[in-house]
């Protein structure tokens, strides 16, 4: 373990992605065969953030996240702007964040990056103040993301419960009246869901929803204004085998800032896959190089 890091504080969410109960136990395993001496702690995913910030405040310099994205989004949201470092340990489902810096998904080699690894500056994007580090949006996706939450509290499966949600959101597919705000200009429209990504995604091919980037200081934003209910379904087959941003409808930039008036006095709004109610109107911003974060030490 590098000496700067001389208080690590691992923070790990046993009910993330596939993880069994023995998942602290692997954590501790691989931690004690790779030499890294840290405090582990249980959190859920709820008190991710407090847990960090505590951590930091006790004097750690090193706060390992161990769970998927929206753990790592809780940890990461503590440690921005302050010298503490975040570490990953993808145990989640999809582990979009690790992936875009080529931190591994194996759990052995991911906590080698924690000890050999290199630390830079990243950047983290803001919705009315809170960090986010993969995206935020508002329509299908938030309503997506609300309805699964639904069916899971009643005892389904995350897949099964994720089927059954994207048929009810479907079914009342609808435009949401927003007004754009980029650059001093506004702009009304009419658009099924306003995607907001730190730094800009891949919207077609194989590495359709990665980032080549976390350093570009840019906001990615993605919306559909008039796109019909059949339109978003060949937009969905159109990132897996062609270039969405060629569709008719579709419109994609990329911006330092932007505001999202959604005509309502509360907006639900998915922010690294958590849904939550804000006020309007959604401000959002880059905040460039705001979040250091530790990688492989081999040059991207």
């Amino acid at each position: 373990m590098a000496s700067y890091y001389q208080r690590v504080t691992v923070l790990l969410n046993p009910a993330a992605g596939k993880q069994s109960a023995a998942a602290e136990e692997q954590v501790r395993a691989a931690l004690h065969n790779a030499g890294c001496d840290a405090d582990v702690h249980r959190a859920d995913g709820a008190s991710f953030a407090s847990e960090a910030k505590a951590a930091v405040e006790r004097g750690s310099t090193l706060i390992v996240a161990a769970g998927g994205d929206g753990s790592v989004s809780a940890a990461a949201s503590a440690l921005v702007g302050t010298d503490a470092a975040l570490g990953v340990l993808p145990l989640g489902t999809l582990n979009h964040f690790a992936k875009d810096l080529d931190i591994p998904t194996d759990l052995a080699k991911a906590v080698a990056v924690i000890g050999t690894g290199r630390t830079i500056a990243v950047d983290v994007a803001e919705v009315n103040g809170r960090p986010f580090i993969n995206n935020a949006s508002i329509g299908m996706y938030a309503s997506l993301i609300s309805e699964r939450a639904s069916m899971q509290r009643i005892g389904r499966g995350k897949w099964m419960a994720h089927g059954v949600a994207a048929i009810r959101v479907w079914r009342r597919y609808r435009h949401h009246p927003i007004v754009l705000g980029v650059d001093g200009t506004r702009r009304a429209a009419r658009t099924p869901f306003v995607f907001v990504g730190n730094n800009e995604y891949h919207l077609s091919g194989l590495e359709l929803g990665g980032r080549k980037t976390l350093e570009g200081g840019c906001l990615h934003v993605c919306m559909a204004p008039g796109m019909s209910r059949r339109g978003v379904a060949g937009m969905i087959l159109a990132a897996i085998f062609a270039d969405v941003c060629r569709l008719q409808g579709f419109e994609s930039f990329t911006t330092q800032a932007v505001t999202v008036d959604a005509a309502a006095p509360r907006v639900r709004t998915s922010i690294d896959g958590e849904v939550v109610m804000l006020d309007n109107p959604l401000t959002f911003r880059i905040c460039p190089r705001a979040l250091r974060v530790r990688v492989p030490s081999c040059e991207r």
